[in-house]
């Protein structure tokens, strides 16, 4: 008999969907997903089957979706199968074949479920392979959330199978003569999870007997610990970090002071992708000189003087834009200027405007990112200055720098920084006789 009292009540007590929605079972075939499918039956949900082909096994591979195939025609239930070209994939994306075959998966479930008006997409996982999850996490290295396994709700995916333990689902199927099909994958070491299951996890199972039972006991603690520390985390990063239009800061002072600080700093930085080596290093430059850079795969960190800047990484550097006289409107980057003349002379202070000696300008001018020894003569000032010491001076974030328009004149003398100062050598004089007008619009 199947135990669908205790498949019901695990299903209420996790939330896992509520009465009257439709679910897309991921079935391989297996005892675990077929055992799925029967219970889900049994208790009258709404339901699909998903299938999916790998090319992985040859004539395998087709005797387990023509499996699934007659599991779900002799259920009367809806069935969808895909056929990937895995190791193809796997190749062009120079992953593992088991990458491969998640990211593949995972991407076509999410599309039947959308396509054809499913709730979510349960995934025939069980203790034991949450026990797997934690050891796997725990070799290649993770932080807190690593230790809790696998989740039996997250998103749209849904794991109704996690209270059993593999012994419990073994029997099950053998009592109530479930058909299936076994994946002779599943008895090959070359995998790292199959090593855990064949060769690690009954070592430890022969230390303590009740494995299962205590590694579930642990990832309960796990997941109680985890959700502390992200609502600790969550007031924390309300305190220290501070949303502004060109990224993220955060006061070093306060970082300085973190306590614990690798643990609490690991945890502010992760939504922004740094590894936990990135983080060390991150630690080590907290005291040192402005400048140093670090870097995840989406994001750049800056240590700016006393704040640490987090950025969007590798801001483009854009493409000259060249000015012609005529030219009424120009955009370079994110920025838009409008360009007019007038014969009064006359001018306002306004950072975001130039008031230039058109006899000066030789056209076609140039709106250009900084380049390394720019210089020019500030207004009001003498002398040269190097615009990278200029920036230094106005407090200029390093990882602005790179973005401010600086226009450049047809002999190459830099005429203006873009809402910032103009150069003395084209300031209006009693000799100017008609007036270029640059400005910078703010959105």
């Amino acid at each position: 008999m199947l135990p669908i009292s205790r498949f019901k009540k695990y299903i209420e007590q996790q939330q896992l969907f509520l009465k009257g929605s439709r679910i897309l079972l991921a079935v391989s075939g297996g005892k675990d997903s077929v055992l799925m499918v029967h219970l889900f039956k049994a208790i009258g949900v709404d339901v699909g089957i998903a299938h999916c082909n790998f090319n992985l096994r040859a004539g395998e591979a087709q005797r387990d979706e023509s499996f699934v195939q007659m599991l779900a025609s002799a259920l009367n239930l809806p069935y969808h199968v895909m056929h990937f070209e895995t190791k193809r994939y796997a190749e062009a994306q120079k992953i593992s074949t088991q990458m491969a075959a998640r990211t593949l998966r995972y991407s076509w479930f999410e599309e039947i479920r959308s396509t054809h008006g499913y709730d979510y997409i349960a995934l025939a996982q069980h203790q034991n392979d949450a026990i797997e999850t934690v050891l796997v996490n725990l070799i290649r290295g993770t932080g807190i959330s690593g230790l809790h396994g696998i989740l039996p709700k997250r998103d749209r995916l849904i794991r109704p199978l996690l209270f059993f333990t593999r012994k419990e689902i073994d029997a099950l199927v053998e009592n109530n003569n479930i058909d299936f099909v076994e994946d002779s994958s599943n008895l090959s070491s070359n995998y790292t999870r199959n090593k855990l299951r064949l060769e690690v996890i009954p070592r430890l199972r022969s230390i303590n007997p009740n494995l299962e039972q205590t590694f579930a006991e642990n990832i309960a603690r796990f997941t109680e610990i985890e959700t502390f520390l992200s609502e600790q985390v969550s007031r924390l990063a309300m305190d220290i970090i501070v949303e502004k239009p060109d990224g993220f800061y955060l006061s070093i002072d306060q970082l300085i002071r973190l306590k614990p600080q690798k643990l609490l700093l690991f945890e502010l930085l992760k939504p922004f992708g740094f590894s936990d080596t990135v983080v060390d290093e991150i630690i080590e430059a907290l005291n040192g000189q402005s400048g140093k850079l670090f870097f995840s795969q989406t994001h750049q960190a800056t240590i700016n003087r006393d704040v640490l800047i987090i950025s969007i990484k590798d801001l483009p550097v854009n493409p000259l834009q060249f000015v012609h006289p005529e030219d009424q409107k120009i955009s370079f980057g994110q920025s838009q200027f409008t360009l007019s003349y007038v014969n009064k002379v006359a001018f306002e202070i306004h950072l975001q405007k130039a008031y230039i000696d058109a006899e000066h300008l030789i056209f076609p001018l140039i709106f250009r990112n900084w380049q390394k020894g720019d210089r020019f003569i500030p207004f009001g000032m003498d002398n040269f200055k190097k615009i990278s010491d200029f920036f230094i001076d106005e407090k200029v974030p390093l990882h602005l720098k790179n973005s401010i328009p600086i226009l450049i004149n047809g002999n190459g003398d830099v005429v203006w920084i873009a809402g910032m100062r103009l150069d003395n050598r084209y300031k209006l004089t009693k000799a100017t006789k008609k007036v270029a007008i640059f400005e910078l619009k703010i959105n």
